[in-house]
């Protein structure tokens, strides 16, 4: 008798396919909307503002707020939010360090760069770091 798959099983087939194929396509998926309260909570617990994580958002991504807005209540995607991006920071190569283990300059992916980047860039907000040395200016 031939066994037949139920949905849930071909969907996680399916997910298990996509993961081997991409080691970050679970990341890429998730949306943006998702993880920015976290951002937000990361930087006020350390005294930080939700402006603040705004404008090193717009810093890297040339998001405005206005902007930033609509993607957020649009729940885009980590892929959508880099690729639809306004323009990426001329300096975001000067952007170096750890995060999670990690060294941002040595990530293959460039998405997953992007994303490493602002990790790092909300970790300094965090760490209590001059906004002037976060947006390398």
């Amino acid at each position: 008798m031939a066994r037949v798959k139920t949905k849930a099983a071909k969907k996680k087939t399916a997910k298990k396919k996509t993961a081997a194929k991409n080691p970050y396509a679970r990341v890429f998926a998730m949306s943006f909307a998702s993880v920015y309260p976290h951002y937000v909570a990361k930087a006020e617990k350390k005294g930080r503002t939700q402006e603040e994580v705004d404008e090193v958002i717009a810093w890297l991504t040339g998001y405005t707020t206005r902007q930033l807005r609509s993607v957020i209540s649009k729940k885009v995607d980590f892929e959508g939010f880099f690729a639809n991006a306004p323009r990426l920071n001329p300096n975001v190569g000067l952007i170096t360090g750890v995060v999670c283990g990690v060294r941002v300059e040595e990530v293959d992916d460039p998405l997953m760069q992007k994303i490493r980047y602002l990790d790092k860039l909300v970790d300094e907000l965090a760490r209590g770091k001059k906004m002037e040395s976060i947006l390398r200016s």
